[in-house]
């Protein structure tokens, strides 16, 4: 098993640098726009197979995970990541904004050609972001909220006003509405909020539900059997996506120039929260040497670089901490879709963002082994 999984990070490893050649190696020739689809297209296809996993595992880990757990201990691993997300969420955020601030990152010449735009007047607030996370916490359906969920969106309204005549009429300027609007989106957190309870309540029916519970947990099992052998496609998949991004890049030296000191943000970034903001927490708290955990985790790491997806980094996150660093599953199939789902909320920070799509699983691994050494 070690041996298959060593062969499987080498070659997760070395599909990110094949895709990366290969794709220097591609531009020069100009391939036309139905070459760049052919090449891309196992990597297409590779994702919609892996999201098509992503509704059947979160919920059957979550339930299968929390149905085998006491309420009490459910709770405390419920709220000890979520402080802990908020912990590593505040972090990355306060990092983001002083890097911004000291660097500005930004092409001074696309501003002086530009101009420097305006604030949109409907973009949402805080307070709106806030909101829909609570209303998508709580879907008025289950079955929709598999496919869609909850946004607050501006449209334009011309308000009826009281002439000085004692008619009605309308101003010029229309007024931006609030309204509520369904997006073509899987709303994870409402999921993980019903699933969560479910679980709950199949840990206190206990041998009353045993049938239900057994059923979860060979459910959990057939899906990790198949994301298992779903694995070995993982390196063809990063190959054609890695590639396909590197042809697809119009003006490559120009956006490269223009974006120069937005990527050096970006890396400052990356190596100061996760080299040393997150190992510090861990040892911190811990008081063990996070690098064999980091160890642990590079197919992970790689495949999060190569899809830019954490739906696809998810199962190969879970295999990692499992098989690899022998964290207890019922921590592991909690914590990681609810961690991922709080992440993925997030939008105080451009840097954060960018952030969770190259190192969102090194926070599972400290959420996961503190939970583990608390409970």
């Amino acid at each position: 098993m070690k041996s298959k999984n060593d062969l499987l990070l080498v070659l997760t490893v070395e599909s990110v640098v094949i895709g990366v050649v290969l794709g220097f190696i591609i531009r020069p020739f100009n391939p036309s726009n139905d070459a760049i689809s052919l090449i891309g297209f196992p990597g297409e296809i590779f994702m919609q197979i892996v999201e098509m996993m992503i509704l059947p595992m979160i919920i059957s880990s979550v339930i299968s995970a929390l149905a085998q757990v006491r309420a009490c201990d459910a709770g405390q691993i419920g709220l000890m990541t979520v402080i802990y997300y908020m912990i590593t969420t505040f972090l990355s955020t306060f990092t983001g904004i002083i890097l911004v601030s000291s660097i500005h990152p930004g092409d001074p010449h696309l501003i002086h050609m530009l101009g420097e735009g305006t604030l949109d007047d409907t973009a949402l607030s805080t307070l709106d972001t806030f909101l829909d996370q609570i209303r998508n916490m709580f879907p008025e359906n289950i079955i929709q909220a598999t496919f869609q969920q909850v946004q607050t969106n501006y449209v334009a309204v011309k308000p009826k006003v009281l002439k000085a005549s004692g008619g009605n009429g309308t101003s010029e300027k229309p007024i931006m509405k609030p309204i509520l609007e369904y997006t073509n989106e899987m709303n994870v957190l409402g999921l993980i909020v019903f699933c969560t309870g479910f679980g709950v309540i199949l840990s206190v029916l206990g041998e009353q539900a045993r049938l239900m519970i057994n059923f979860f947990i060979v459910l959990d099992a057939i899906i990790m059997r198949w994301i298992s052998a779903l694995m070995w496609c993982y390196p063809i998949g990063i190959l054609s996506l890695v590639c396909k991004n590197i042809v697809d890049i119009d003006n490559l030296s120009e956006t490269a120039q223009a974006l120069a000191m937005y990527v050096v943000t970006v890396i400052c970034g990356l190596m100061i929260h996760s080299l040393l903001t997150l190992p510090l927490l861990y040892f911190v708290v811990t008081r063990r040497s996070p690098f064999d955990f980091m160890t642990g985790m590079l197919q992970a790491l790689a495949t999060a670089f190569g899809t830019a997806s954490s739906g696809a980094t998810l199962p190969v996150t879970f295999r990692s901490l499992e098989d690899d660093l022998k964290i207890d599953r019922r921590v592991t199939r909690f914590v990681l879709p609810l961690g991922a789902t709080i992440t993925m909320c997030n939008n105080n920070s451009c840097i954060n963002r960018f952030r969770f799509g190259t190192s969102w699983s090194r926070y599972h691994i400290n959420s996961a082994y503190n939970c583990r050494t608390s409970s």
